[in-house]
């Protein structure tokens, strides 16, 4: 029983919920991130170099096996088949895809960063930020900033 409660205790944390919120976020994302790239990104690539299916740029190390009645082009049924291949193409777009998803999380990142530094300031020059609607409410702030003045008040006197 003393498993059982702690086991809660510890799930009902919320930082426990808040990690597993942005598991489910960040694969939904990640979902976008690939649509992105394999619809829209890489078939533009494609287009100005010649070749819209990036999956098919492979180098053939070892030889297909007899009987083998697929075609020779194909990276995914030769793998199948068992080929010893060194598959670029494949590598070159999960390269394209973590880039796109590096500067999708620096650009989120950097506004976030942003908007917390103006609610900060904000926060810093208001007297009491619960009296104010468009900052956000920082009571233990708002304590400390009144009990400076208190000090400061007997300080002068």
């Amino acid at each position: 029983m003393n498993f059982i409660a702690e086991f809660r205790k510890f799930i009902a944390r919320g930082n426990v919920l808040d990690l597993a919120i942005g598991v489910v976020i960040g694969a939904a994302f990640g979902k976008i991130v690939t649509s992105l790239t394999e619809s829209i990104i890489m078939p533009l690539i494609g287009w100005v170099f010649g070749d819209v299916d990036f999956s098919n740029y492979f180098l053939q190390l070892g030889p297909v096996p007899e009987g083998y009645s697929g075609s020779l082009t194909n990276y995914g049924e030769l793998k199948e088949a068992g080929v010893a291949m060194l598959g670029y193409g494949d590598f070159l777009t999960q390269l394209v895809n973590f880039l796109i998803i590096a500067v999708a999380l620096f650009l989120l990142l950097k506004t976030v960063n942003r908007v917390i530094d103006e609610m900060q300031e904000l926060q810093g020059e208001a007297e009491d930020s619960a009296k104010q609607e468009n900052i956000p409410t920082d009571p233990q702030l708002d304590v400390l900033k009144k009990i400076l003045a208190e000090m400061r008040g007997e300080q002068a006197a």
